[in-house]
């Protein structure tokens, strides 16, 4: 029995070493057994490369274990295996069943169990601490010899830990072996074999062991002939102690372990075999490799003045362009070099958030792929469903678990009957019992606290329809639920489950979907569907027999399924063997490799960044480490393998290396690139350096596989508009498309598009008339929005587009009650004779609570209490209404000025007419609207009346919005006020103000302590009227008898002789007749230019802003201003006296 060493740098051949030696042996022709010791996922490589060094010998007499192989292989000679093994499905529905059984008792742990990822987590720890062979037993030891330390977390957890360990423990003997149990059991067991007795063994490919695997290469060493181990690293320590900094760190603390092993059992250690690297056996083609092999870890280091061929960095926009250039290089290097696609790989630190980058562009450029990870089966749609049908009985048939139930696709319900099905329930607010009730569902569609209904023989037709659909979906649940109410056991609850699933006819379905994928190509989904049936399957058999005797509930139940399946990863079979394969740095360990991508070299990517994780912190693992309890290494730890591991991973290629990374991410946050980068450019100064950013490709770069360098072709074609100058490659590609019959076809019915301008064509004045109607009646606020774009209003109002309807309270819904409130809240104190100064803050709130409550018991549905989140919204739309009224009677009894009317309607069954405006066709516009209020102040020469329209959200006055159309509903009603009092009073009326209330309870901000009064004082500051006011001192004083300086009520400020301020928003007589006579002309323009069918897609934008961010009309108009014919309607912000000087100007002409 003996130990040797093969050691020697990345590349230097050790893994060739190790086949020439068994080689050797073979030839030698003893009957020794041969056998090479590699890692899991190397056995099935390595077998294949045994076999091509040394041929068909290799089969009979050399034997490829990985560490789990060989468990199988003693177990099936000695025995060891006498109970199924439990899988990790299996063990967290164990681990959460014991968190729950155990809840009273731990201190930590205690309510951790329904968290998220939380069972993972545990299960992590536990199968860290068999791998590092601690038993339960010395947990409870160290606890005992620490119970006079301080450190209380760390005790509690360990407590806990212990707890649950060893109820899992006791929970799987007699039935189960878990996995993780399989080393140690295999290294008491090969004590019993002979099958390595006197055997030559060869350990390859590994750089560090756990302690399970120690415990088996201590026994392996004490059985065999001689053991070979091959060591990634420059030099041997001997014992010394390691240097913190060393490369090779990993692989020399390895190398003493094993030494201590030696050392223990007195094993003879021959002289170890050192491979130069002279060069590097791997890089044996290509010299700049094996300078970076040397060089790229080393300090000092020496450069290399070549221009790089084999080696590139690629600088990327971002990372979509990272990735095409990634395809375009490998469809070059097969076509123009003679790679085949399985030489190749592609590598992230980051594979999450490049594999759905990666799957679009390598299939768009048609090259095949493998993408080597597990797949995760909790988004799944049979996992979905599964999920689902208990979550809708223990949610209550909460919106969300129906719909998800719904659209797995094998709920038995069709799309269109879903969707009709979902916006019913949306509309109506149907969840809870309503979905069970015997009862046919009958109730009519509103909007938010409209009441109005749809004629009664559609809704017949329709809701026979939905009643259809709910049976179809209710029945089978229904059933399945009665069969699984109460507490059974895991037998009865997965057999219901079972049953269920056959009556809904699930594995047909799943056949069925099988053999879609398989007619589209898809191999990894055919590899995932064949599997997900068994594992459902397997996983209810686990739960049965893990906890046979227990009795659960529906809720139990889900949460331990949620619990195995979030556990669940399936291995997928590379559905081919000439494929790129893509991976993530940390699982790529071939050698097979030619070229190798680095995508995402990027600062805290590759490398990443090393956080702590798990249970156990770094402190704590420290502690532990202290008092001799061997644990996984921390993060500090961990960071110092990560330089080892890049290493490897840099020097895995044997010909090529590019290495990308993107400026930016898809959000347009800027990112740095790796240190990898700069440390390249300084050993290499000469490096092949490429970049899309300012230099584009040149032409034959961009001409690849069919499908991209079409879709590049007529990108080529769109840059130059209406003069195309095209290079002889592009002529050439042109040509190559129009002899191939399909691609000519998708160029010309492309090429039609060329012109596209998303241009919004006129519509014919006939159409309009059918749209609009005859008569043109309409709200000043449609009018607001015809300005703001024609396009949004005809989408609106000519063809009646809505959104889908749901149940919930929306902000017009809100400022409706707000307003109604109001009315009713000053209707009452006129009638009851209450006067403005009388009312003080409790009469407020008792006032508008009331009123509140009584509006919301004659609502249809009372939706404001249908959930505490509305009934909150409730108490804060009572605060809001209760502090605005206050404010109101503030500002009223500060003034002169008097309420005349409340909500005071102009139109045909209005208070008075309608606005009719004539156009120059002789046709009549009527405007109609509401005024919240009219205030008057009537004295001996005239009568002077002001408007206050209320805002439930922020509305600032602008005369500029008033120019552009923008904001004209004040002008508007003002307008219709004054002819309307003019008409029928015979003494002077003038307009003293056109003002805007915002309903609002403000918060104040405060730097010292407020007085009650002081603080009144700043929120009638914030809630001071804004708008227009006549330019007229006594009016001004009529409106603020206390004003002096600012205004706490109008947004005025006056000199020391009562004159209003330049900086207040002012106007006199004639410029408020200047207004009216503006409004009219510009009502004239927008209602002509709606008539003659205008409809352009022309939103305007006023410095940063534009009404495109809140249109519900985006994904229809697709304004782009990068599309010819799609511009902005620029808007200056004018002063108030520019905007005068210029409606002064354009009504002289």
């Amino acid at each position: 029995m003996s130990l040797r060493f093969i050691y020697g740098r990345s590349g230097s051949g050790k893994s060739y070493y190790c086949f020439q030696d068994i080689k050797r042996k073979i030839e030698e022709d003893n009957d020794k057994k041969l056998i090479l010791l590699v890692p899991e996922q190397f056995s099935f490589q390595s077998e294949k490369n045994l076999i091509n060094y040394i041929g068909e010998k290799a089969v009979s007499r050399a034997e490829v274990l990985s560490f789990k192989r060989m468990a199988y292989r003693v177990f099936n000679e000695v025995g060891g295996i006498t109970h199924r093994y439990m899988n990790e499905a299996g063990k967290n529905m164990l681990l959460y069943g014991i968190l729950n059984e155990l809840k009273g008792e731990l201190k930590i742990f205690n309510n951790a169990a329904d968290k998220n990822g939380f069972v993972s987590t545990l299960s992590d720890i536990i199968t860290e601490f068999k791998r590092y062979n601690l038993p339960p037993e010395m947990i409870k030891e160290y606890l005992e010899a620490a119970e006079n330390r301080e450190d209380n977390i760390l005790k509690g957890k360990l407590q806990d830990i212990y707890l649950i360990y060893s109820k899992f423990q006791d929970s799987i003997k007699e039935k189960f072996i878990d996995e993780e149990e399989d080393l140690t059991i295999l290294a008491d067991k090969l004590k019993e074999s002979k099958y390595f007795d006197g055997s030559y063994i060869w350990v390859d490919e590994f750089f560090d062991f756990t302690p399970q695997e120690y415990s088996v290469l201590e026994q392996l060493l004490l059985k065999s002939e001689k053991v070979n181990i091959t060591l990634c690293t420059e030099g041997l320590n001997g014992g010394e102690d390691v240097d913190n900094l060393d490369l090779f760190l990993p692989v020399k603390t390895t190398e003493e372990k094993i030494l201590e092993i030696v050392e223990r059992n007195n094993i003879k250690y021959e002289k170890p075999v050192k491979l130069n690297c002279s060069p590097c056996y791997r890089f044996k083609n290509s010299k700049e490799l094996s300078h970076m092999e040397k060089n790229l870890f080393s300090f000092p280091y020496e450069v290399y003045e070549k221009y790089t061929e084999d080696i590139c960095v690629f600088q990327a926009l971002n990372e979509y362009s990272e990735i095409e250039y990634t395809a375009r290089d490998i469809i070059k290097l097969v076509r123009d070099k003679n790679f085949r696609y399985k030489d190749i790989a592609v590598i992230t630190g980051d594979l999450q958030g490049y594999e759905s980058l990666i799957q679009a562009v390598f299939t768009e450029y048609g090259i095949p792929y493998f993408i080597d990870k597990k797949v995760q089966v909790d988004n799944n749609p049979l996992v979905i469903f599964i999920l689902s049908s208990l979550e809708i009985l223990n949610k209550n048939w909460n919106y969300e678990s129906v719909f998800r139930y719904l659209k797995t696709g094998l709920a038995g319900v069709e799309r269109d009957e879903i969707d009709i099905i979902e916006n019913y329930v949306l509309a109506n607010g149907i969840r809870g019992k309503r979905w069970i009730e015997e009862k046919d569902w009958d109730y009519k569609i509103l909007y938010g606290f409209d009441l109005s209904e749809e004629k009664e023989a559609e809704q017949e037709e329709k809701l026979n329809k939905i009643n259809e659909i709910r049976k179809k979906i209710t029945e089978p649940l229904i059933e399945f639920h009665n069969n699984i109410k109460g507490e059974l056991t895991p037998k009865n609850l997965c057999l219901e489950l079972y049953n269920f699933l056959e009556k809904m006819n699930i594995a047909s379905k799943i056949e069925n979907w099988i053999k879609y994928f398989n007619k589209v190509n898809r191999l990894d989904k055919i590899n995932e569907y064949k599997q997900i049936w068994d594992v459902a399957i397997g996983l209810m058999e686990q739960l049965v027999e893990v906890m046979e005797d227990e009795k659960l509930n529906s809720k139990t139940l889900e949460n331990i399924f949620k619990s195995g399946f979030e556990q669940y990863e399936l291995g997928i079979i590379p559905p081919s063997l000439d494929q790129v394969l893509v991976s993530s740095t940390t699982r790529l360990r071939s050698h097979e490799i030619k070229a190798l991508y680095i995508v995402g070299t990027n600062d805290g990517i590759f490398p990443s960044v090393l956080d702590e994780d798990g249970i156990l912190s770094d402190l704590e693992r420290e502690s532990l480490r202290e008092n001799g309890l061997e644990v996984a290494k921390d993060s500090k730890s961990r960071a110092f393998e990560e330089q080892f591991l890049m290493y490897v991973t840099l020097t895995t290629m044997s010909e090529y290396l590019r290495i990308s990374y993107p400026i930016s991410n898809e959000e347009g946050k800027t990112l740095r690139p790796s240190i990898i980068i700069s440390r390249l450019r300084k050993i290499f100064p000469n490096l092949c350096e490429k970049s899309n950013i300012i230099k584009e490709e040149e032409d034959i770069e961009k001409v690849s596989s069919p499908k991209p360098t079409f879709n590049e072709f007529i990108t080529q074609l769109q840059v130059g508009e209406d003069e195309i100058d095209l290079s002889d490659i592009w002529l050439s590609v042109y040509n190559w498309f129009m002899n191939n019959k399909e691609w000519k076809e998708k160029f010309i019915n492309i090429s039609q598009g060329f012109n596209h301008t998303n241009y919004a064509e006129i519509v014919d004045t006939r159409r309009v008339r059918k749209l609009y109607g005859s008569k043109l009646n309409m709200s000043v606020s449609r009018l607001e929005k015809f300005s703001q774009c024609p396009f949004a209003y005809f989408i609106r109002y000519g063809i009646n587009a809505k959104e889908r309807k749901i149940y919930k309270v929306s902000t017009p819904d809100i400022g409706t009650l707000m307003h109604d409130v109001i009315e009713n809240f000053s209707r009452y104190i006129e009638g009851e004779n209450i006067s403005w100064e009388q009312i003080d803050e409790n009469l407020c709130q008792s006032l508008v609570s009331a009123m509140i409550d009584e509006k919301i018991k004659d609502m249809k549905g009372s939706i404001l209490n249908s959930s505490p989140r509305y009934k909150y919204m409730t108490n804060r739309i009572k605060d809001i209404l209760s502090k605005s009224m206050e404010v109101i009677s503030k500002q009223i009894s500060r003034g002169d000025f008097e309420p005349s009317a409340y909500e005071l309607a102009f139109g045909f069954n209005g208070d008075f007419p309608p606005i009719s405006i004539e156009l120059s066709s002789g046709e009549r516009v009527n405007l109609i609207g509401r005024i919240d209020r009219v205030d008057k102040l009537e004295n001996e020469d005239a009568t002077f009346v002001r408007i206050i329209d209320y805002k439930s959200g922020k509305q600032d006055f602008s005369l500029s919005d008033i120019y552009y159309g923008l904001q004209i509903q004040l002008l508007v009603y003002l307008d219709a006020l004054l002819q309307e009092i003019e008409n029928t009073m015979k003494k002077q009326v003038n307009p003293a103000a056109m003002l805007y209330f915002n309903m609002d309870d403000p918060l104040i901000s405060t730097k010292k302590e407020m007085t009650k009064e002081e603080a009144e004082k700043e929120v009638l500051k914030k809630l001071k009227l804004k708008g227009l006011v006549l330019k007229d001192a006594d009016i001004i004083k009529a409106m603020d008898n206390l004003i002096s300086g600012y205004s706490d009520i109008i947004s005025v400020r006056v000199n020391k002789d009562g004159s209003p301020s330049k900086n207040s928003s002012v106007a006199d007589l004639e410029d408020f007749q200047l207004l009216r006579k503006y409004v009219r002309k510009l009502i004239v323009e927008l209602c002509e230019e709606m008539l003659e069918g205008n409809i352009s897609i022309k939103p305007y934008k006023k410095s940063n802003y534009t009404p495109c961010g809140f249109c519900d009309y985006s994904p229809i108009c697709q304004f782009d201003t990068s599309i010819k014919g799609n511009q902005y309607r620029f808007i200056n912000d004018k002063k108030d006296d520019e905007v005068l000087q210029c409606i002064r100007e354009e009504m002289k002409e």
